[in-house]
C-alpha cells in the first residue's frame, strides 16, 4: 500500500511540475494588421490625426521598434516571411500576390511559427485573413467544388484551429473557412461594387457579408483567448485582421469619428479591434506572461486617399517616400510593437532595423533552442533588444516590391536596383526608363530620410559592397549563418 502511495505522490507531483513548466511558457499573440501605414498610428507619428490610443498603449507597455520593416512592400509575400522566417523571393513567388484560387506557397516539410510552436507544447491557431493560398478540389467538369474539404492550408502547416478568409477582403471567393471547410450552406452571387466599398465580383458563401468580417473573426479571436486561458496550456494566436485594407468598410458609428475620410474612420475601428483582443488578454489574467506583438504586413495602399488625408493634415507613409507596393521606405517601413510585462520594461524604444521574418528566430531563443540550418534562413533573434542585451546579429536587410524588384540596406545605405518605385508610385519603372533614369539608386538614409538624393554614382565602393552581399545572401540561400540552402528557384536581383 505505501508503494502505491508513493507512486501516486511521484505521478501528482510530475503532473504538477509539467502543468508548471507549461505555465511559464509565455502565451503568444501576433497581431497583424493589412496595409496599415507607419504613420497611422498616432505613437509613431506625434502629428497623426488619427489617434490610435489600444495601439499606442501596446508600445507604453513594451518596446517599439522605429526601424521594423516587412520582407516585401506587399501582403502575400510578406505573411510568407513572418510564418518561416525566410525571405519570399527564395519561392516561385517573385512579384505580386497570390489569389483566392492559388494553391499554398508553404511547403508543408517547411518548419512555420505554428509548427515550432507545437513541437513546444503549444496549442496553435490562425484567425482572419491567410492569402498564402489554398488548395481548393474541383469537381469531374473543372469548376471549383468549395464544399469539399481542403487538402492543404493552415492546418497542415502547424495550425491546430483555423477561421477565417482565403485572401484579401476585395479577392473572391468570400467565404469563411474553418479549419478544413467553409461554414456556407450555399454560395450567393456578390456584386464588385456595393456602394459600401469595392471588392471584385465573384461567389460568396451564404453567410458572408464583407461589412460583418472584422467584427466576426475579433469575436472569434476573444473567444479563442478565453478558451485557452482556461486550459492552462500556453497558446500561439496568429490574428490576421482585414483591415484597413479594401474594401474601407467603416461601421456606422465610426463614419466621421476620424475627422480626416473613410479610412481614417476604418482605422479607428481596426484600433478599437485590437483594443478588444486586450480586453480579453487582460479579463484571461494572463496579461503579465502573454507576447503580444502588433504590426501590419506593409504599408499604406494608395485606395485610402492620399490627397483627402493630406488635406486633413494625415500622413500615412509618415517622412517617407512611396506606399504599399514600393521598393521605397513608405512600401515596407511598418509599425512594430512588442508587449511581454513578464521580461520586457514598459516605454522602451529601439532604432535597430529590424524584419518581420525575426520572430521565428526569436522565439526559439526564448525556447532556447536553435534553429536548425533549413529552418528561418533569414531570421535573426529580437530577444537581445528586447532584453536590452548584445547579440542582434542582423547586419542588414533585403526589400522587395510588387514588381520584385530587390534594395538592400546596410547601416545607412540603401541600394535600389530598380530606376523608379518598382511598384504603384511615380516613377514606375515604366516611367522611369523612359524619363532615362539610371537603373541604380543609392541613399543616405541618415541624411535623406525621403531618398530624393541618389549618389550611386559618387559612392562606387558601397554599390559594389552592397552588391557583394545581397549577391553572397541569394547564393547561400540564406542570410543567417549556417550551412548553404537551395532557393526554390533562380533568383535574379537586377532588372
Amino acid at each position: 500500500m505505501q508503494s502505491i502511495k508513493s507512486l501516486t505522490t511521484l505521478a501528482v507531483c510530475f503532473l504538477a511540475a509539467v502543468v508548471a513548466q507549461a505555465q511559464q511558457k509565455p502565451n503568444i499573440i501576433y497581431i497583424l494588421a493589412d496595409d496599415l501605414g507607419y504613420g497611422d498610428v498616432s505613437c509613431f507619428n506625434a502629428g497623426s490625426k488619427l489617434h490610435t490610443v489600444n495601439i499606442d498603449k501596446i508600445a507604453a507597455d513594451g518596446m517599439k521598434f522605429t526601424d521594423a520593416h516587412s520582407n516585401s512592400a506587399v501582403c502575400t509575400p510578406t505573411r510568407y516571411g513572418i510564418l518561416t522566417g525566410r525571405y519570399a523571393w527564395r519561392t516561385g513567388l517573385q512579384n505580386g500576390v497570390l489569389w483566392g484560387y492559388d494553391t499554398m506557397l508553404i511547403k508543408n516539410n517547411r518548419t512555420t511559427l505554428a509548427s515550432l510552436l507545437k513541437r513546444n507544447g503549444y496549442r496553435t491557431a490562425c484567425i482572419g485573413k491567410w492569402h498564402l493560398g489554398l488548395d481548393w478540389k474541383k469537381n469531374t467538369s473543372g469548376e471549383f467544388d468549395f464544399f469539399q474539404p481542403l487538402t492543404n492550408g493552415p492546418v497542415q502547416v502547424g495550425f491546430d484551429y483555423f477561421y477565417g478568409i482565403p485572401a484579401s477582403l476585395d479577392m473572391h471567393p468570400y467565404f469563411y473557412i474553418e479549419n478544413n471547410r467553409v461554414t456556407a450552406t450555399a454560395i450567393d452571387s456578390t456584386a464588385g461594387n456595393s456602394g459600401k466599398g469595392f471588392w471584385r465580383a465573384g461567389p460568396a458563401g451564404n453567410d458572408f457579408r464583407h461589412e460583418e468580417v472584422l467584427d466576426r473573426i475579433t469575436g472569434k479571436a476573444v473567444d479563442y483567448i478565453s478558451r485557452e486561458a482556461k486550459s492552462g496550456n500556453p497558446f500561439f494566436l496568429y490574428f490576421a485582421l482585414t483591415s484597413p485594407h479594401t474594401p474601407i468598410l467603416p461601421a456606422p458609428s465610426y463614419r466621421g469619428r476620424s475627422g480626416t475620410n473613410a479610412y481614417g474612420d476604418f482605422v479607428l475601428m481596426t484600433d478599437d479591434m485590437v483594443g478588444k483582443i486586450l480586453d480579453a488578454v487582460k479579463a484571461a489574467g494572463i496579461e503579465d506572461n502573454t507576447i503580444i506583438v502588433f504590426t501590419s504586413d506593409n504599408g499604406c495602399s494608395p485606395s485610402a486617399g492620399f490627397a483627402e488625408l493630406s488635406a486633413a493634415g494625415h500622413h500615412s507613409s509618415y517622412v517617407y517616400r512611396g506606399a504599399k507596393a514600393d521598393i521605397f521606405e513608405g512600401g515596407h517601413r511598418i509599425p512594430f510593437i512588442v508587449k511581454w510585462p513578464a521580461k520586457v520594461r514598459a516605454g522602451l524604444e529601439t532604432t535597430a532595423t529590424v524584419c518581420l521574418t525575426d520572430f521565428m528566430a526569436t522565439l526559439a531563443d526564448v525556447f532556447q533552442r536553435p534553429l536548425k540550418d533549413n529552418e528561418g534562413e533569414d531570421s535573426f533573434s529580437l530577444l537581445p533588444l528586447l532584453l536590452k542585451e548584445k547579440g542582434y546579429a542582423r547586419t542588414s536587410i533585403i526589400h522587395h516590391s510588387i514588381d520584385g524588384n530587390f534594395s538592400i540596406r546596410k547601416n545607412n545605405w540603401k541600394l535600389v536596383f530598380a530606376r523608379g518605385s518598382g511598384g504603384w508610385s511615380p516613377p514606375t519603372e515604366k516611367q522611369a526608363k523612359a524619363q532615362g533614369l539610371p537603373n541604380l539608386q543609392l541613399y543616405n538614409l541618415t541624411t535623406d530620410t525621403g531618398e530624393t538624393n541618389n549618389v550611386a554614382a559618387g559612392h562606387p565602393s558601397i554599390v559594389r559592397e552592397l552588391s557583394a552581399t545581397i549577391e553572397a545572401i541569394i547564393e547561400n540561400g540564406r542570410s543567417t549563418k549556417g550551412k548553404k540552402q537551395p532557393n526554390d528557384t533562380e533568383v535574379n536581383y537586377r532588372e
